[in-house]
């Protein structure tokens, strides 16, 4: 990395972390990405099991460091959109609950009008309504280290190739131009 590049954060949920991600690994420009909690309204550090329960009120993010040089805020975002279904509120297949909320935490106004910008954009390639909150971020905790880089280490685990990977051809089909050159 150049000590010269001015890198930005980006901060979405759209379900299990793990999947996110995983996708936003193999994005070109994406320096980092850290999954953790955020939005919730209880105090202290949450755990896993905590924000598993529903009771924190945090969401499964995932913090994304990002060149945008590289890549723009919103084609994050655009990449976001399409790796899950923003039309489910609080459900991400058989994942259920406020923890598994599609939401994107923006970090300022300018992130929170292309966020809206972008909602309002692929909302017609849906046929449901886009349920995808918008909130500012107060403060990420990055989750447990067993849950950061969970597919590169868990490819072989049912749930990495029952649900990650297909997630992954998704986005090799879908954002081609966008994937890192191994």
């Amino acid at each position: 990395m150049n000590l010269n590049e001015k890198l930005e954060i980006a901060t979405v949920g759209g379900g299990c972390f793990w999947c996110l991600e995983a996708i936003f690994g193999l994005v070109k420009g994406v320096e980092n990405v850290t999954s953790g909690y955020s939005g919730g309204n209880v105090p202290g550090e949450p755990t896993y099991r905590e924000v598993c329960s529903g009771r924190t009120g945090h969401a499964e993010v995932i913090q994304i460091t990002f060149n945008p040089d590289e890549i723009s805020y919103e084609d994050i975002l655009l990449v976001f959109m399409t790796s899950h279904d923003p039309t489910t509120l609080n459900k991400q297949g058989a994942n259920v609950g406020t923890q598994y909320r599609s939401v994107i935490f923006y970090h300022d106004d300018q992130q929170q009008k292309q966020a809206q910008d972008v909602i309002k954009m692929v909302s017609s390639y849906y046929d449901k309504q886009i349920v995808t909150k918008l909130e500012p971020i107060k403060v990420f905790f990055n989750a447990e280290k067993e849950h950061q880089d969970y597919y590169v280490n868990n490819k072989e685990q049912g749930y990495c190739s029952y649900v990650i990977a297909p997630k992954l051809t998704k986005l090799r089909r879908m954002h081609a131009d966008k994937i890192k050159v191994p």
